[in-house]
């Protein structure tokens, strides 16, 4: 049952969204008696806080919530389930000022993951205009993909699982997709994906999808498709492997962007590229020490094989300059040094251009997914030094490891291309409003609304 309906005739319960302000208006706007017992409730218009005001007959006459207008993608995202099931509708006199944010909110905050169980209670729906349901459909069905992708576990989400769901899309907007596999990998010279992904049961792969007039402008989108994540022969301990599963957080998000801009017909000659692989241990996997000669020729000493992510990502961004686009974005659940840094609710956001920075972020502020930018410090690139080739994947020192990570993507992207790279949590460790436990996309909007500013 979709969370959001089309507003047409008949019962909706009203709800008016209030803070302090406008708290004394929503008051008088009841009669005697439900003042009576919005008094006796204790209500106070702090975000969050919630009453149901009965009618004569006890039933939901209106229900006040407070808000926090400056998140309204937060205002009604905890609703859909804190009421009782039934159609409702934002009362005009709400401060909230943007109604298709508050509605993705809700819609987002509906969000179950079903595959495995089923739930006793279906949410409460909000009706909407047309308008604002065209607005935001796309955008609940793309953060739902990711959310999907992202939660479920590595058996039923491998690297051919990954494949069909960008297939799917193919399917849909009548694009191509070619795909290198196992060894082919070795033979199309992708040989860091190759390296990662060889000691998996389920072979390694690189997935291209293609769209668009070969006239429009080059937009390659990127993803980290690493479906599970042991460590490697560098082992992860138990608490840091639980949730490897969400190691393809970059690849959801990729191929939801794909989705996005592909539905939204923008003017561009897309490319997504998503390197698939399990980093597994057996007997012939990756080891430290290894040097691997890449796509692009550099020489890279593997000092971790824990550090899987940049050596899957650099052949495809190797490859992606190779077809000079105008712009390479990329996506990664890539280091936990970025978590340290900004928390898990910030990704990082790393580009070789002041412009682009700008233009992203103000586009996340502008639909209320924020990113913030850490620089690419380039002296830091002392700290991934080798001493038999050209540098190693990662360095002793645990110094700014978001920016290593990111340094070491930019050797592989010439200062010519227009480059962007996201390091991106793709989680939710707990409940919040429109933010359910588990899979998130994180950027997913803010790239969105950017590239169709761009390609407008």
């Amino acid at each position: 049952m979709s969370p959001l309906i089309e507003r047409k005739s008949g019962k909706r319960i009203a709800i008016e969204a209030v803070d302090a302000s406008s708290m004394a208006a929503a008051e008088g706007r009841l009669d005697a008696t439900q003042r009576r017992w919005l008094t006796s409730t204790g209500f106070r218009p702090t975000p969050g806080s919630l009453v149901v005001v009965p009618g004569p007959k006890g039933e939901i006459a209106r229900v006040i919530v407070g808000v926090d207008r400056r998140h309204p993608l937060m205002a009604l995202g905890a609703l859909p389930y804190r009421l009782p099931e039934g159609v409702y509708d934002l009362d005009a006199e709400s401060v909230i000022d943007d109604v298709e944010l508050a509605a993705l909110g809700w819609a987002l905050g509906a969000y179950r993951f079903d595959r495995y169980r089923t739930y006793d209670r279906k949410p409460a729906q909000l009706a909407v205009t047309p308008a604002t349901l065209r607005a935001v459909a796309p955008l609940i069905a793309a953060t739902a993909q990711v959310r999907d992708l992202v939660n479920t576990p590595t058996e039923d989400m491998g690297p051919e699982d990954l494949a069909k769901a960008i297939r799917a899309h193919a399917d849909t907007h009548g694009a191509k997709v070619q795909e290198w596999v196992g060894d082919e990998l070795l033979e199309a010279n992708f040989p860091t994906i190759h390296a990662v992904g060889r000691a998996s049961h389920r072979a390694p792969r690189l997935i291209e999808l293609t769209w668009g007039k070969n006239s429009n402008p080059k937009l390659v989108i990127v993803g980290k498709g690493v479906c599970f994540d042991t460590g490697g022969l560098d082992i992860k301990p138990a608490d840091g492997m639980r949730w490897m599963k969400k190691d393809m957080g970059g690849a959801a998000h990729a191929i939801a962007l794909a989705g996005l801009v592909m539905q939204a017909k923008l003017p561009v000659r897309l490319t997504l590229l998503v390197p698939a692989v399990e980093n597994a241990i057996a007997g012939n996997a990756m080891r430290p020490g290894e040097v691997i000669r890449t796509r692009a020729g550099h020489t890279v000493e593997v000092d971790n094989t824990d550090a899987e992510g940049r050596l899957v990502l650099c052949d495809a961004l190797a490859y992606a300059v190779e077809q000079v686009p105008d712009l390479i974005v990329d996506f990664a659940t890539l280091t936990g040094a970025a978590r340290v840094a900004l928390g898990p609710e910030l990704p990082a956001l790393f580009t070789n251009r002041d412009s682009l920075a700008d233009s992203v972020i103000d586009a996340a502020e502008s639909v209320h997914d924020p990113l913030w930018r850490l620089p690419l410090w380039r002296p830091y690139r002392r700290m991934l030094e080798s001493g038999i080739a050209d540098f190693a994947n990662a360095g002793p020192s645990r110094h700014a490891g978001a920016i290593t990570a990111a340094l070491y993507l930019e050797r592989f992207v010439p200062d010519s291309q227009n480059w962007m790279h996201l390091d991106t949590y793709s989680w939710n460790d707990g409940d919040r409003p429109a933010h359910p436990r588990g899979g998130e996309a994180q950027g997913l909007r803010a790239f969105f609304r950017f590239l169709s500013e761009r390609y407008s």
